[in-house]
């Protein structure tokens, strides 16, 4: 089985995909942060860099999903394939942070790459207002997110809103997070297991 979570920056999807983990035991497919030689030079040069950082994402996330469905696993992944496509690179094209032709060449790569893979069984969607992001990011400290613009953040809620609205590759899940706290608050955490719980029970 393949679940995956998506949403914005801060919203809480690695921590997320790192406790349901561990409760459920699946496998965690997390993003490649740490080792993303791109996003130093693009936080500090999005124009230069936005091209190059898009296409390591969508290499890095399309074997991920190749390996998924090889894999035979339960695996819960961190962010999927098309978050990249239909909210962050067209972002950065309309902000005018990517060219016309960078673009063109980046969704024909996606269209390519969507035709070989199918999405997850279930998306958990994790809905979150701007001051909540902007909180979570302060909070993690990650010295790359200290120049994210609420006016940045605020577009990318804006096409998540309209990707979510119109996603019909699998069951989807929504969770408004802004008053959940799945790391202190065990509570919270079950609150979302037995929806889940629900969600996949009805998969059989």
């Amino acid at each position: 089985m393949h679940i995956a979570i998506a949403g914005n920056i801060g919203a809480g999807k690695t921590t997320l995909t790192k406790l349901l983990a561990k409760h459920y035991k699946w496998e965690a497919q997390l993003e490649d942060v740490v080792d993303n030689p791109y996003l130093d030079d693009f936080y500090n040069q999005m124009e230069r860099w936005s091209f190059n950082l898009q296409v390591y994402f969508l290499n890095s996330r399309f074997r991920q999903v190749l390996q998924i469905r090889e894999s035979g696993k339960n695996i819960i992944q961190d962010r999927t394939i098309y978050e990249d496509a239909h909210i962050f690179a067209p972002n950065l094209h309309a902000m005018g942070l990517m060219t016309n032709r960078d673009f063109e060449n980046y969704k024909s790569l996606f269209d390519l790459m969507e035709s070989l893979v199918k999405g997850p069984d279930v998306l958990i969607y994790l809905r979150s207002s701007i001051p909540n992001l902007v909180s979570q990011i302060h909070k993690r400290g990650r010295d790359y997110e200290n120049s994210i613009s609420i006016d940045y953040l605020s577009r990318l809620n804006e096409r998540y809103e309209a990707w979510i609205h119109g996603y019909d590759k699998g069951k989807l899940l929504i969770i408004d997070v802004d008053h959940l706290d799945f790391v202190d608050n065990p509570e919270d955490l079950g609150e979302v297991i037995n929806t889940i719980d629900a969600e996949i029970n009805g998969l059989f």
